[in-house]
């Protein structure tokens, strides 16, 4: 199916780097133009946002911590005031205490539902005007298989990717009368640099081929895999696939 965003806007939270640029250039590749979004690097945004403009689509760059609702409306003004409005919105950017159950403490817990599942509620409620001077939009909210699949350390993020997946649903439902399409992708483990945030490179290079071996697909995934699905919630041929959450795993969850 060939892929067309010409005249589109999209807005990628967490879009300097690993799946979110990965989202952001897909969807840029295929004609869309992008906000891209930051909270604390500037550079890889910068690089991210120069490669979409390499690529003949508009590309702007927000400092936004989503976990802020403040931030959120000036991520959406600026939004407004560079494109007058908006087709597609991908919450993607996410954060996390990687900690056994015993060492998690309260501000944490916060900190994580804020980013992970309060910033999608509120940006998509936000976004349901600039949407709908485009005649509707499309909604992704990134996940992971940590929502419903025990992870070690994973407990305050997992709880906040099945947060995710809730307001995905309830979303669907109440913004389908505003032609809003709401989807969420939970992806296995992604091959990404945020990896090296958690553990040794020696002990993430192990992890990584012992999930190659166990994946019936072959490999691992990669940021790429999860933008192509992402791409084709955001077309008319995803119409009447609501509220769903798409795994894509190379089939890792199915035997392990």
């Amino acid at each position: 199916m060939a892929l067309d965003f010409s005249g589109k806007v999209a807005l990628v939270t967490g879009s300097g780097r690993g799946i979110g640029r990965a989202i952001a250039l897909h969807l840029a590749r295929h004609g869309a133009d992008l906000v891209v979004n930051f909270f604390r690097n500037r550079t890889p945004a910068e690089e991210t946002a120069a490669q979409i403009e390499a690529l003949g689509r508009r590309a702007i760059v927000v400092k936004a911590n989503v976990g802020d609702p403040q931030a959120l409306e000036h991520l959406l003004t600026e939004t407004e005031r560079a494109f007058g409005g908006l087709d597609i919105l991908v919450n993607n950017a996410a954060s996390g205490y990687n900690r056994p159950v015993m060492e998690q403490r309260v501000k944490g817990w916060d900190w994580t539902m804020g980013i992970n599942a309060r910033a999608a509620l509120f940006l998509s409620q936000g976004a349901v005007p600039l949407m709908q001077r485009r005649g509707g939009g499309h909604i992704v909210n990134i996940s992971s298989v940590g929502s419903f699949r025990v992870l070690p350390d994973y407990v305050v993020v997992g709880a906040s990717k099945a947060a995710l997946e809730a307001v995905t649903r309830y979303l669907a439902v109440e913004l389908a009368p505003y032609n809003i399409v709401v989807n969420a992708v939970a992806g296995g483990l992604v091959e990404t640099e945020a990896l090296k945030h958690f553990r040794p490179l020696r002990e993430n290079r192990r992890l990584l081929e012992e999930a190659a071996r166990r994946t019936p697909a072959g490999r691992n995934l990669q940021p790429e895999d999860i933008a192509q699905v992402v791409a084709f919630l955001c077309t008319p041929a995803a119409q009447m696939i609501r509220g769903q959450v798409i795994v894509v795993d190379g089939g890792y969850t199915l035997t392990v």
